[in-house]
């Protein structure tokens, strides 16, 4: 039962819409009907200017982090912790508040990531950041970021089981961003 709750709060934790609520509260307009259409921190930049992109950013990613920290404290058991990180990555994908049309997941990745295996989404968010300095297209960095995170946690998380989840969130990452690949194979992918 309180593994289902868990799993329950991350999930409903996750879906809490931060990309509409700060763009309306902070410029009055509904970012899924601006840009990109999409809920998530890059659209958010787009429409409503970096400082509120940034907040998105930060909300977002703690959307993740609270629910894993919370099982954290609640239960030593590793696939629990993943479970909760995976509910709260699909509550911020499939939110029920917006017709299960939700963002992309990148944020939410990256904060249940940084609790359960650190240095591994330090060095992905490290890549993020350089690619979308050099290239200017978030997707790339968020792709190749989520895939850097993926090779360290193998390679340095003494949990297989986040080293796993991390795989896992990253090919439901490539599913979220199907469109922004066909755009990156075609070279007409937005940029910032």
């Amino acid at each position: 039962m309180l593994v289902l709750g868990l799993i329950a709060l991350a999930y409903l934790s996750g879906s809490i819409p931060y990309g509409v609520i700060v763009t309306r509260l902070g410029r009055g307009v509904d970012v899924r009907s601006a840009g990109s259409g999409n809920i998530g921190a890059t659209n958010v930049a787009r429409v409503a200017g970096k400082k509120l992109g940034a907040l998105v950013l930060v909300l977002d990613a703690l959307k993740g982090t609270m629910p894993v920290l919370l099982a954290l404290v609640t239960t030593p058991d590793l696939r629990v912790h993943a479970a909760v990180g995976v509910a709260a990555f699909l509550g911020h994908v499939f939110p029920p508040w917006l017709k299960f049309k939700g963002g992309k997941g990148v944020a939410t990745a990256l904060g249940v990531l940084a609790v359960l295996t650190p240095w591994a989404a330090l060095g992905g968010f490290v890549i993020f950041v350089a690619l979308v300095a050099i290239f200017r297209i978030a997707s790339v960095g968020s792709l190749a970021g989520a895939m850097v995170t993926v090779a360290l946690a193998w390679l340095i998380s003494p949990h297989w089981e986040y080293a796993a989840l991390s795989a896992v969130l990253f090919v439901m990452m490539l599913y979220t961003h199907r469109g922004n690949i066909s755009r990156l194979i075609h070279r007409s992918e937005a940029k910032l």
